[in-house]
């Protein structure tokens, strides 16, 4: 199959097909008598396997060292493993980030629930902001 019908049966574009070709997650043949690219159902298979772990975190040149791994004949899962541990680490971190930005965002909402819109005067950008300062505190987990 072109790379067009791949794309369709998998639901990419067929950019995306080209792109992880490019790139070598997908190893089509190439068509001897006009140069195309023709994909199996291996193929087919390996592009969802890429998808799914897209779905999961994983990034592409993760991707690309486990399907090597896998072509090699050596089990990736070990590293697979590993990666999820620290893209489970990783996302907590960032939650926590995101939790305390959200609780700063609220404190500054709160603060300025009674003051009046400022006029710029030359010594202050935006006087809500100004009135931040000290008030908000800046809280993260790093």
């Amino acid at each position: 199959m072109q790379v067009s019908a791949l794309a369709s049966l998998v639901g990419v574009t067929p950019d995306t097909v080209r792109y992880y070709t490019r790139i070598g997650l997908l190893l089509p043949a190439i068509d001897a008598d006009n140069g195309y690219r023709r994909f199996k159902n291996a193929d087919v298979t390996r592009l969802r396997f890429v998808l799914r772990a897209r779905r999961l975190g994983f990034h592409l040149d993760e991707i690309a060292e486990i399907l090597g791994m896998s072509d090699c004949g050596q089990t990736p899962c070990p590293v697979v493993r590993e990666i999820v541990e620290r893209r489970i680490a990783e996302t907590r971190e960032r939650v926590a980030e995101m939790q305390a930005l959200q609780a700063r965002l609220e404190q500054a909402l709160a603060l300025w629930a009674g003051m009046p819109n400022g006029e710029p005067d030359g010594h202050a950008t935006c006087a809500l902001i100004d009135a931040t300062g000290d008030e908000v505190h800046h809280t993260t987990t790093a």
